[in-house]
């Protein structure tokens, strides 16, 4: 967003869902409604810093986009005009600008007509507010390919004749998968960002919690249940991951007594609750792991062998590579750091994992155990140079420094 700070961004992007569910509920045309958006956020960027921000940011996005869509409206029946008098005006509807359309946005654009991809992509740029760039992270694909992917989705939303409304149980349940997905891409995008000056987004990962219960409530499905565990269960450890400058802090040296214990003790009753149903799914899984992770009192007394089994679970079920990058780390906590680092030596022909940093970072970690110094150093080195996270970068580049010097 330019030269706007931190917490005018993460306004505009809590507004963001809000503004396309009043524009598209108004103008009956998700992609530009989409479209629209844009440009009003453009504007905001560029107006906002020296003007300030307005008393009511979020009609003062609508009534720009909405202003954009008018005059688009107006330009394409003048050119119909011309190819056929009399071309009638479409409706637009009046609608209760209070009305918070999130859920509504989220499966509407999981709909059926698109590929579980494409559905999970559009969603996180429509009701994640994420960047282009980061959902080609986070499905670890070149930027170009995922823009082509985006827009393709919404020329699919604005051919298919998607009725603007929360659909009906049935339909909620054929298009579960997908919302859980992006629902939990969201979480990990406010948990760790993948770019920037902070570790953390607490208006993202905030924002899916409130949308994941939303959905849990509606849909009484088990792994929408295990996923709101998992989520609840990861960012109790929140308060505990960063320094008094914003420094990371590995989960082994987090001050267990800054854990939220509230939203712990709920986890695990979701999660509880989930499991009881006979149906265990992964994300139920990954809430176990959480779970055991949570309830050690000290990072020695973790149970890796079970949250080895879970894992070795979950490969079965996933063909997501940072899976196997996870379960290595479980092996080398029962087995040894030699045997992980075995396990992450078959993983390097993945290309998903060329370009990002948790295999290398891994990798590092694991030679530093084994006694390899210098080896570790280029590792850390190199996961460094591939993240957009200054948090995740000075940690490991800290790292890299700290061993370097150890060996001299």
């Amino acid at each position: 967003m330019g030269p706007l700070d931190l917490n005018t961004q993460n306004l505009l992007r809590g507004l963001t869902p809000q503004v396309l569910g009043i524009l598209t509920r108004r103008f009956h045309d998700f992609a530009a409604a989409e479209d629209a958006l844009q440009e009003a956020l453009l504007a905001a960027a560029t107006q906002w810093p020296s003007e300030g921000t307005p008393a009511n940011p979020r009609a003062w996005l609508t009534q720009v986009a909405s202003r954009r869509l008018t005059d688009q409206i107006r330009a394409d029946i003048a050119r119909r005009h011309r190819e056929q008098l009399g071309y009638p005006m479409p409706e637009v509807s009046s609608v209760d600008e209070d009305q918070d359309d999130t859920l509504i946005l989220l499966f509407m654009c999981c709909h059926p007509a698109l590929t579980p991809s494409s559905a999970i992509a559009l969603t996180l740029r429509a009701v994640g507010g994420l960047t282009t760039a980061q959902i080609a992270r986070a499905f670890l694909v070149p930027e170009a390919t995922m823009a082509q992917r985006i827009s393709r989705a919404k020329q699919t939303i604005r051919t298919s004749g998607v009725p603007f409304a929360l659909p009906e149980a049935q339909a909620r349940t054929s298009r579960l998968r997908e919302v859980l997905h992006v629902l939990y891409l969201i979480f990990s995008e406010g948990y760790t960002s993948s770019e920037g000056e902070s570790l953390q987004r607490h208006d993202l990962s905030h924002e899916a919690i409130r949308l994941a219960r939303l959905t849990q409530r509606i849909t009484d499905d088990a792994e929408a249940t295990g996923l709101l565990a998992l989520m609840l269960l990861t960012d109790a450890r929140r308060p505990a991951r960063t320094g008094q400058f914003g420094e990371m802090i590995p989960l082994p040296e987090q001050d267990r007594l800054k854990w939220d214990r509230g939203q712990i003790a709920e986890g695990v009753e979701l999660l509880s609750e989930a499991l009881s149903r006979g149906t265990v799914g992964p994300y139920q899984l990954q809430a176990a792991v959480a779970a055991l992770h949570d309830e050690a009192v000290t990072h020695e007394a973790t149970d890796w062998p079970q949250i080895l089994v879970l894992y070795e679970l979950l490969r079965r079920m996933s063909d997501n590579p940072m899976v196997s990058v996870n379960h290595a780390v479980a092996f080398a906590m029962v087995h040894g750091p030699a045997a992980g680092l075995e396990l992450l030596h078959t993983l390097e022909a993945d290309p998903r994992l060329a370009a990002n940093h948790r295999l290398a970072a891994v990798r590092a970690h694991l030679l530093e155990m084994s006694g390899e110094f210098k080896r570790a150093v280029l590792e850390y080195q190199a996961a460094a140079a591939k993240t957009a996270s200054l948090p995740e970068r000075n940690y490991l580049l800290g790292k890299a420094a700290a061993l370097a010097n150890a060996t001299l």
